[in-house]
């Protein structure tokens, strides 16, 4: 998770300015580069659920580790904006089928052991992959490093990773039996909060991929930015023990409606042009958005039966709609408007509206 999802997809976040800054990138350029990698999550969320993937999780699994950390240097040496939507859209496509596969295969072999509470750990590596892609974005340019070597040593640990995945997790097979439904109520439950799935993927994305860029564009010291990224993957690390807690004590839905309204808050935060504003959206972005992604897969798995990667794969392609539209939306109305303030207040009311649908749910 770390090397899929923390790196891969979240290390073009404190990338971002640098490459802004050196090729002139326009914010909407820089958001439809966000898009198609999101564009290939979604890709590769659907392709994870059909039956043309068969065979070995564990294989999938490393597959989707290789490409991404491939995809995720080659940033580093390609030149044009066709080239970067390509990687993007690949290494997309990679973080889906580690993010399915991983969660399938981990969560699988926790329930399988009674120890469905370690899940906090698995979902955890995001958090660590955030800040250690902050750190490494940091120190290489204190040594005069620029966005080309952040691009290749991301890829160089992403790497390693796949070899620490290889070694730590087992070959349990293929994968179990296709998943049946349990009954209408389920239907009507699981739809509901697919859609509050995917509006939480769009009201958190505007903020996770420009929230360095809305520093810079708010004249803070340059020292904040690599800082408030750090915050974001901090607090992410322990977040999801903290609402897999908060679960335990409401129920999955009510925990996944409050994580809403606290991300809500931290979004509009994060646009308020302070710098206490900025850290404190900083920290409930990280404090919830993998939060919200544990809750709403295991909230998920559970509603469904047998082999729980269609359903898994379903939650993530309407997370990755969700996350489509966000930066293609805010970088073009940053262009017209100059500011990140009216997408991101558009991405409070999708927090809000997703957890109202979770709400109604535990009724």
């Amino acid at each position: 998770m770390a090397a899929a999802v923390g790196v891969g997809r979240f290390v073009y976040t404190p990338i971002l300015p640098l490459m802004v800054d050196d090729l002139g990138m326009t914010k909407s350029t820089a958001g439809l580069l966000a898009s198609a990698n999101f564009a290939g999550y979604l890709a590769g969320a659907l392709l994870a659920a059909t039956s043309a993937v068969r065979g070995s999780g564990r294989r999938w699994l490393l597959a989707g580790l290789t490409a991404s950390a491939l995809t995720t240097g080659a940033m580093g040496v390609a030149s044009s904006t066709p080239a970067f939507m390509v990687l993007r859209f690949v290494g997309g496509a990679a973080s889906a089928f580690g993010l399915v596969f991983a969660s399938a295969l981990v969560l699988d072999g926790l329930a399988a052991a009674a120890r469905s509470e370690l899940s906090a750990v698995h979902f955890a590596g995001v958090g660590v992959g955030i800040a250690i892609s902050a750190v490494l974005s940091s120190a290489l340019s204190t040594f005069g490093g620029d966005w080309r070597s952040i691009w290749l040593a991301g890829g160089a640990i992403s790497l390693v990773a796949v070899v620490l995945v290889a070694i730590l997790i087992p070959d349990r097979g293929g994968p179990a039996p296709a998943a049946t439904t349990r009954g209408s109520r389920i239907d009507r439950r699981l739809a509901a909060f697919v859609t509050a799935y995917g509006l939480f993927g769009f009201g958190y994305i505007i903020t996770a991929t420009f929230l360095v860029a809305i520093v810079r564009d708010a004249r803070h010291d340059r020292a904040l930015e690599p800082v408030v990224w750090l915050v974001v993957g901090l607090t992410a690390a322990p977040s999801v023990a903290f609402w897999t807690w908060v679960a335990r004590r409401t129920g999955i839905e009510r925990a996944f409606a409050l994580a809403c309204v606290a991300e809500a808050i931290g979004v509009a935060a994060s646009v308020m042009h302070t710098t206490a504003a900025v850290l404190l959206g900083a920290a409930l972005l990280g404090g919830t958005f993998m939060g919200l992604t544990a809750l709403g897969l295991i909230g998920a798995r559970r509603l469904s039966a047998g082999d729980p990667r269609s359903t898994l794969a379903l939650m993530t392609a309407a997370f990755g709609l969700g996350q489509i539209v966000g930066p293609a939306f805010a970088g073009l109305v940053h262009d017209a408007t100059g500011s990140f303030v009216l997408p991101s207040l558009t991405a409070v009311a999708g927090l809000l509206l997703g957890g109202l649908l979770a709400l109604a749910m535990s009724k």
